[in-house]
């Protein structure tokens, strides 16, 4: 067993940081971690209701697409107190992630940015309305620990690496200018560790790996001991802090 590790399923309580009728928002909701954390919150006794969209919900939203995205906030009632987006892609169009410089392209890198910062702050432009204003809320983004540019030891992954730090610059803008007007919200980039998923599969072996439930499981509880702040957190499944 993983350290750190509790399964949702032996608390019926999952968030008590967020009171005993909160309302959650899954975004990427049908991708393994997605779907792991809608299933964690209907077990939650104290979730009054979750919503989960992706790109095969009803609405339907897609990264590329701002018109989509705005479309599907705008069928949403607010508010909701907890906002976690699991979008992402580390292969995309078929391609991982270039090893060394020599495999750069522009196609390819502007596709990182796309899947990985460019969709997903336009999420927070449209979401962020939807989160409450004067209670504690969180919004949550899976991120990676790649992204961090102080802990980069090993290279390569380039358009990945460049990508996530990019996306967690974002959340780090956009928690100091939330703060002004939400001073109890905690904004916080997730990392997940390495999942069992079609992302990680062609990388690390499924037995090497965390399950889905696993992760969230250590997401869920790391988010709830996060204080608000008007700055955004970088943390693990186990709670432990990353350095930006």
């Amino acid at each position: 067993m993983f350290a750190g590790y509790i399964d949702w399923r032996e608390d019926a309580e999952v968030l008590k940081s967020l009171g005993t009728s909160y309302r959650a928002l899954v975004l990427g909701a049908s991708g393994a971690l997605g779907c792991a954390f809608v299933e964690a919150l209907q077990a939650d006794t104290a979730c009054a209701e979750v919503v989960g969209l992706s790109r095969s919900s009803q609405p339907a939203f897609r990264l590329e697409d701002e018109a989509s995205i705005a479309a599907a906030a705008r069928t949403l009632h607010g508010p909701f107190h907890l906002i976690i987006d699991a979008t992402g892609a580390l292969t995309i169009d078929g391609q991982g992630p270039e090893k060394h410089l020599g495999a750069l392209n522009a196609t390819q890198l502007a596709r990182a940015f796309e899947i990985n910062t460019i969709g997903p702050a336009l999420l927070l432009k449209h979401f962020v309305p939807l989160l409450v204003t004067e209670q504690r809320g969180i919004y949550a983004k899976l991120s990676a620990r790649v992204g961090s540019i102080s802990d980069n030891h090993k290279g390569g992954w380039y358009g990945y690496r460049a990508a996530k730090a990019a996306l967690n610059m974002v959340l780090q803008t956009t928690a100091i200018e939330l703060a002004r007007k939400r001073p109890q919200l905690v904004v916080a980039a997730m990392q997940p560790g390495t999942v069992a998923s079609n992302l990680s599969a062609p990388f690390v072996p499924a037995k090497d790996c965390l399950t889905p439930a696993q992760s969230v499981a250590g997401l869920l509880r790391a988010l709830d001991d996060l204080p608000a702040q008007a700055r955004a957190h970088f943390v693990d499944y186990q709670g432990a802090a990353i350095p930006w």
